[in-house]
């Protein structure tokens, strides 16, 4: 696999480092497609890093409004809901959830009726 951009975090390196092999070895990560799979993986290392500052801070804070106390989302939860939206988006295009993976498996929508003459000729 290629070497993980040097402009990338060392979080993003990290992550560039478990996928990118199974990126190459199913054939979607060539050299015009790295930076978009960079930014896949600097989406993963936010998750990664927002999840952990969410673990130790909570997801919610408290302020007095003139309505009384209110409970809010932390800046961190709704910058990992960006991330994590980042990261489908990004993740489809390289076929990484199971639908994807299988959209990208199957590279033509195949002849309606081949199935069909294959059973004929005897062929499958």
């Amino acid at each position: 696999a290629p070497e993980a951009p040097d402009l990338l975090s060392e979080g993003a390196k990290a992550v560039w480092v478990r996928l990118a092999p199974e990126m190459v070895r199913k054939d979607r990560l060539e050299p015009i497609f790295e930076d978009l799979f960079g930014q896949f993986c600097e989406a993963a290392n936010d998750v990664i890093e927002l999840s952990s500052i969410i673990a130790m801070e909570g997801r919610t804070y408290t302020v007095k409004t003139r309505n009384g106390m209110q409970q809010k989302k932390t800046a961190a939860w709704q910058a990992r809901l960006d991330a994590l939206a980042t990261l489908k988006a990004l993740g489809g295009l390289f076929g990484l959830s199971p639908v994807d993976d299988k959209r990208l498996s199957n590279p033509g929508q195949g002849d309606l009726f081949d199935e069909m003459v294959k059973q004929l000729n005897g062929t499958d």
